[in-house]
């Protein structure tokens, strides 16, 4: 790693770490470049301003999440070939993975740009909005296969049922730094998939052995 790319990286580092502590208006460039161990005019070689330097952020932040949630989502495709058991596997390991964060999650930008939306100009705006439809469409079109093979038992809005996973983690992480209890989170996503396995699995199949799996 260059000279120069540490140090864009140690800038976003710091920057990420104090926008989920404090949010990004309370967060300043001065802070930034102290934390970096940069100038100034070291900061405005890598970003033009506040600005791009909250693009960049999100861009990074959409493109690891969705890294993950590949991961995730396809071992659990991996695990089983039918597209329910696959998704509750799925979720799952969601659960370990965010119960076996030491300290709790440390918060969703997508999240906490929409709180201070106002500070932000309309592309990264745009760049938030186009994340959260993105994320509806993937488990959108899981949750089409499933409701093909398992037709839920209410009628019920598929899209809205995809954002449960985004709002279930965000709710999640809000109540677990409300509570201090980091082990609330990964208890939502369980919830989650409990209510899941009732809506779509026949009564006959919900106390078989593969229906805990």
């Amino acid at each position: 790693m260059s000279k120069a790319t540490g140090a864009r990286q140690r800038i976003i580092a710091a920057a990420r770490n104090s926008i989920l502590e404090k949010g990004f208006g309370a967060t300043s460039i001065d802070e930034l470049i102290a934390e970096a161990e940069i100038t100034k005019s070291g900061f405005f070689y890598h970003f033009k301003d506040k600005g791009e330097l909250a693009r960049v952020l999100l861009e990074e932040y959409i493109e690891e999440e969705e890294v993950l949630f590949d991961q995730i989502f396809d071992q659990g495709k991996d695990l089983a070939d039918d597209p329910l058991q696959a998704f509750l596997i799925s979720l799952k390991l969601l659960a370990r993975m965010v119960e076996d964060l030491p300290t709790g999650h440390p918060g969703c930008l997508i999240a906490t740009y929409c709180y201070q939306e106002r500070l932000f100009d309309r592309e990264v705006r745009d760049l938030n909005r186009k994340a959260v439809l993105a994320w509806r469409a993937r488990f959108r079109a899981t949750l089409d296969e499933i409701a093909e093979r398992y037709p839920p038992k209410e009628e019920i809005d598929l899209d809205a049922l995809a954002d449960m996973v985004s709002t279930v983690l965000e709710g999640g992480i809000v109540m677990s730094k409300a509570l201090a209890k980091p082990r609330v989170l990964s208890e939502q996503v369980l919830l989650f998939r409990n209510l899941l396995k009732a809506m779509f699995l026949p009564e006959a199949q919900l106390s078989r052995p593969a229906a805990s799996a």
